[in-house]
């Protein structure tokens, strides 16, 4: 177990410090890879998530940490419909979606330490070579490259028992061969304290009904030439892979019986770490890598199974006005993902019966008939993130109708900001008023860019600012958001009516139309410490049962034990409006 490369070559001594070591005094961490096979989506990060929480029930610290393999340095400036959902973190990361299964799965906050993109990793290695860090060898991609992934890899490490690294694409991609790289070179360094998990598919032709293991085989045979044999194959599929398909992998992929893990289709992701425990998923985990096992505790994620299963007696249906919905003939919800979530975890803990309408803002803005009669049927409206003008006048459309037909709304980030435009313009009388994004002539801003400024922002590049990540808020009392905290005890200081919730925005509430407003019955009831910023608007109850919209992201931090007061209470609202 020396440093040197598979290639004999002791490349240590051409790293910088910080890099010559990955074991650390006293504390000796175990890393497992979790790669995928076949074809993308098929669940690593649900998987990785899953051993995790397991793992962590037998005591141990656990966290996972993403690899993706685009050049972007993070997942903020990536189409939705392209890439899925943007999470944002605690603090301001904007991460690929999987960074949420983590959050939900191990009810823990991961951030910057938790996330990588290969253009991260070419950066700051470049940037090495500027600095004439690497004592004037020739940089070549490898080993320098991975070297700079089993670092960061490592660092967390210092803090966790555990760490569960999820290779983004799928095995045999040129973009992530990298990746591959430094799991090979960490296993030969410390072969007790690394594994490789590959998650890959199983296929059920119809014509055929059977599952089918080939694909699983040659994906295998492209790790192995890699230099890979995994540890365990996870395998997805329909139904439960079967003994005969488990043995046949087994024999052709190098590895025993027990090492093939079912993970099928299952009414909820929930479900998943008691499917990998009634294979003793985790106990394998733990004896490869000489680990005690603890007294693995079950009945919160069996309690969480059954509530999700157990039928629920209020039926609604949620109109969200989705503009980030459409990739070729298909609908994708992942645009809309942590939302989705926050709403379905919402929906078993006040007995509702969730039906979800996406009506497509574009087709509203042109009076589609068919948008306008799913907007009509539905009993909430929610109006969610949203960048540029495409399908603008379409959300206001949606939000005028809540208003005034008393449908009870929630407006998120964007939402927020034209909610306040739809009642400058109808109940105000501003006609024209907008916001700069889309309008920058308006003579009414009623939403506004402000000057950089780091005491406000976070500065992501020339021309571009953000306000990102966890901010504080001061509620006004007696009001509906108020009420909302107070209720579940959700204050981060109750003693100054204090919150905190996550930001992604770039434009913000003009403070000049706060009077004008508020004179026709609009209540700002929660703004930031300094009242520079308005941070929540609602309107009066005596006119409307439920208006409410806020500038930062809730649906970020709800969690499957632990939804978020919010949307609790958004759906309490929903149903007693209905009936």
């Amino acid at each position: 177990m020396g440093k040197n490369s598979s290639h004999g070559l002791n490349i240590t001594r051409f790293l910088p410090s910080t890099h010559k070591d990955h074991r650390f005094d006293n504390h000796q961490s175990k890393f497992i890879f979790v790669s995928g096979g076949v074809l993308s989506g098929l669940g690593k990060g649900a998987t990785a998530a899953s051993l995790g929480a397991l793992l962590k029930t037998h005591g141990y610290s656990v966290t996972n940490i993403k690899c993706e393999n685009y050049l972007n340095l993070d997942s903020g400036n990536i189409n939705p419909i392209e890439h899925g959902d943007v999470f944002l973190c605690e603090d301001g990361l904007e991460a690929d979606l999987d960074l949420g299964t983590y959050e939900r799965f191990l009810h823990a906050e991961v951030g910057n330490r938790n996330f990588t993109t290969m253009g991260q990793i070419y950066s700051r290695v470049i940037e090495k070579t500027k600095d004439l860090k690497f004592n004037g060898v020739t940089v070549d991609a490898i080993p320098y490259v991975p070297e700079e992934v089993i670092w960061r890899i490592s660092q967390l490490g210092k803090d966790h028992d555990i760490v569960l690294i999820e290779l983004g694409g799928t095995a045999g991609e040129y973009q992530n061969v990298i990746y591959y790289e430094a799991y090979r070179i960490m296993k030969l360094r410390y072969p007790d304290d690394v594994l490789h998990i590959h998650v890959t598919y199983f296929p059920r032709p119809k014509h055929i009904n059977e599952l089918k293991s080939k694909p699983t085989q040659l994906s295998v045979r492209q790790l192995n030439s890699m230099g890979i044999q995994p540890d365990f194959i996870v395998g997805r599929a329909e139904a439960a892979i079967d003994d005969k398909r488990k043995e046949k992998v087994a024999y052709y992929c190098n590895l025993n019986v027990e090492d093939v893990i079912s993970n099928p289709d299952l009414e909820t992701i929930y479900e998943i770490p008691l499917v990998f425990a009634a294979q003793d998923f985790d106990k394998k985990v733990l004896r490869k890598l000489k680990l005690k096992e603890g007294k693995r505790e079950l009945h919160g994620w069996q309690q969480l199974v059954k509530k999700i299963k157990t039928k629920r007696n209020h039926p609604v249906n949620i109109g969200i006005i989705a503009k980030y919905i459409a990739t070729g003939d298909y609908e994708l919800k992942d645009s809309y993902m942590s939302l989705l979530e926050s709403l379905e975890i919402a929906s078993w803990h006040t007995d509702v019966n969730l039906k979800i309408s996406f009506i497509n803002a574009e087709k509203l803005e042109k009076g589609d008939k068919q948008a306008l009669k799913k907007l009509h049927q539905v009993n909430g409206i929610i109006v969610p993130i949203g960048w540029g003008n495409r399908g603008v006048e379409g959300k206001i459309k949606a939000i005028q109708y809540a208003r005034e037909k008393r449908v009870p709304y929630l407006g998120l980030c964007y939402g927020m900001q034209l909610a306040s435009i739809e009642f400058a313009r109808h109940v105000v009388g501003l006609k024209q008023a907008h916001t700069t994004e889309v309008d920058p002539n308006t003579p009414d801003p009623i939403i506004h860019d402000i000057p950089f400024n780091e005491k406000y922002q976070r500065i992501k590049g020339a021309g571009a600012s953000m306000r990102l990540g966890a901010y504080d808020c001061v509620l006004k009392p007696n009001t509906l958001i108020y009420q909302i905290y107070n209720k579940h005890h959700a204050f981060k200081d109750k003693s100054k009516n204090l919150i905190s919730e996550r930001h992604r925005h770039r434009y913000e509430f003009n403070n000049a139309y706060r009077e004008i407003l508020e004179k026709h019955g609009f209540i700002i009831s929660g703004t930031s410490p300094d009242d520079f910023f308005v941070e929540v608007i609602e309107l009066p109850r005596k006119i409307h049962p439920f208006f409410l919209a806020t500038q930062a992201h809730p649906e970020y931090k709800s969690k499957p034990m632990e939804p978020h007061p919010i949307f609790v209470e958004y759906l309490k609202a929903v149903v007693k409006n209905s009936h």
